[in-house]
């Protein structure tokens, strides 16, 4: 007889969780008290045994679903015992098209649906975006393969799937199964949005809420004092807040001071919040690559003062004629690419017992994202002008904070350059991105007094702009010579501009 596998109460004052990994899948063998799975709470994170030895037989709740407790959300057959056949379907689909989740690159296999753009019955159009998901690489929006209605929807959020699985329908018919009750109606549209939202009276004061009520909530720019909670204790379900979605909309709540709606967004303080999957990944790759390689710096005092000057001069007319914005990225990414072509090794990456010299400069940007981090590429950037480079680093970074990056665009850098003096701050000394062997901070801008040496010979005090440049790099194939030769060039470079902007 297969036991059952229920969500267990965490806590007295912990009424559901949200399953967050499954440990084993259908048809595994597992022993009692070996985890089987991992659930989130108000209160913990933890793994959760397996009941019984056995096969597990069936999974009711999958990844990113928030049940309460005593639900069950597993079975567990004896070994030799027959599996149970699933429960016949509610309703079963013919025809339409297959929405699969793509490869976003050569090393991705997985991705984790972070939301969903269309809900069931809605109508998409051709390359309409239809979901976003987040992977090792970057995080997207997948485009509809095919014009119709969304007919089914089999990955929910917050749920990490393998590359070519199936997570949706367009098209087809649906067919209910016998005795199946009559289809409910299309969800009405949402109601307009008061001006003021009525306050809901929590118990004791307390909002309380899962972590994925809090991620749908964030998402949807919802405020949780507004939604009324159904659950054990007043507490705000999942089901509230989608409820609440569908009746007002994104967006919904009362008119409030924008630093009252940051203090209602962030954490709590003492509360545990879980990871993004962007963050869980910089963080693995970060650790990985400074444990990796022997982390070397070498920081570089440049005067930008020649710099500022022509860009004060020649901005407002190169954006009407051009329209892109004059930055600074571009005349540093330039000066780079050209002590890049002079030091090879720079450019080059370890493979084994051997040095991998690129063929190409692939230039990594690193773009902030709320979210995360994501560094686009600019690819075979040494063939690029300095227009080309303007409207690479700006196109780049505009659509990666929209989340419509292709993943040959983030993928594949062999050198990158990082801002990390964008809010003031000197220098960085920034971790490699790995395979790369080298990767520049670029520090903050700022007026100083400074020695001029005139032709002559003749030294005088001047206010300069001045930026320090800090070059990370890999110790195992780097010395710190080529560094210093590669940096001494690279000033040069900016010091004494002469490139053409068009």
């Amino acid at each position: 007889m297969a036991t059952e596998v229920i969500m267990p109460q965490m806590g007295e004052s912990i009424f559901e969780g949200t399953i967050t990994k499954w440990l084993k899948q259908v048809g595994d063998p597992v022993l009692k008290d070996e985890p089987l799975f991992e659930i989130s709470t108000d209160k913990v994170d933890a793994e959760i045994p397996a009941p019984a030895a056995g096969i597990l037989a069936e999974i009711r709740a999958h990844e990113g679903e928030t049940v309460t407790i005593n639900t069950v959300v597993a079975l567990i057959a004896e070994s030799g015992e027959a599996l149970p056949a699933p429960e016949p379907a509610g309703n079963t689909l013919s025809g339409g098209v297959d929405v699969v989740m793509p490869q976003m690159g050569e090393s991705i296999f997985e991705g984790t649906i972070t939301r969903w753009l269309k809900q069931v019955g809605d109508s998409v159009q051709k390359d309409e975006p239809l979901f976003e998901i987040s992977t090792d690489k970057v995080d997207a929006e997948i485009p509809a393969p095919v014009a119709g209605k969304l007919t089914a929807i089999l990955a929910t959020q917050g749920q990490t799937v393998t590359i070519n699985t199936v997570v949706a329908v367009i098209g087809g018919t649906v067919g209910a199964a016998p005795a199946a009750p009559a289809p409910e109606p299309e969800a009405p549209e949402a109601e307009p949005i008061p001006e003021s939202l009525p306050e809901v009276e929590h118990p004791g004061g307390r909002i309380r809420s899962s972590p994925l009520v809090r991620r749908i909530a964030k998402e949807n720019n919802l405020d949780l004092r507004f939604i009324a909670g159904t659950g054990m204790g007043g507490r705000i379900t999942r089901d509230d807040a989608l409820a609440f979605l569908s009746k007002y909309g994104a967006g919904a709540s009362a008119p409030r001071p924008a630093a009252e709606v940051a203090a209602a967004t962030a954490p709590s303080p003492g509360e545990l919040v879980p990871m993004s999957r962007m963050r869980a990944i910089i963080a693995q790759r970060m650790a990985e690559s400074a444990f990796t390689a022997p982390h070397v710096y070498s920081v570089y005092k440049v005067d930008m003062t020649r710099i500022v000057q022509l860009r004060a001069k020649e901005r407002k007319g190169f954006e009407q004629r051009q329209g892109v914005k004059l930055t600074y990225m571009p005349f540093i990414a330039a000066a780079a690419i050209q002590a890049l072509r002079n030091y090879p090794i720079l450019n080059a990456s370890l493979e084994g017992d051997s040095i991998r010299y690129h063929q190409h400069i692939h230039l990594g940007i690193a773009v902030a994202l709320e979210w995360g981090l994501i560094v686009p590429v600019i690819r075979e950037a040494q063939n690029q002008s300095f227009l080309g480079l303007s409207h690479a680093v700006g196109d780049l970074a505009e659509r990666a904070r929209a989340k419509r990056l292709k993943p040959e665009e983030a993928s594949g850098s062999t050198f990158t350059l990082t801002n990390s003096g964008v809010f003031g701050g000197e220098f960085g000394t920034p971790i490699l991105n790995q395979p790369e062997s080298a990767i520049l901070a670029i520090g903050g801008l700022n007026k100083e007094p400074a020695i001029v040496t005139d032709a002559d010979g003749n030294d005088t005090i001047g206010i300069r702009w001045m930026q320090h440049y800090c070059l990370g790099f890999d110790h195992r194939i780097i010395d710190g010579a080529d560094a210093g030769k590669f940096m001494s060039e690279l000033k040069k470079n900016l010091e004494t501009w002469s490139l053409p902007l068009e």
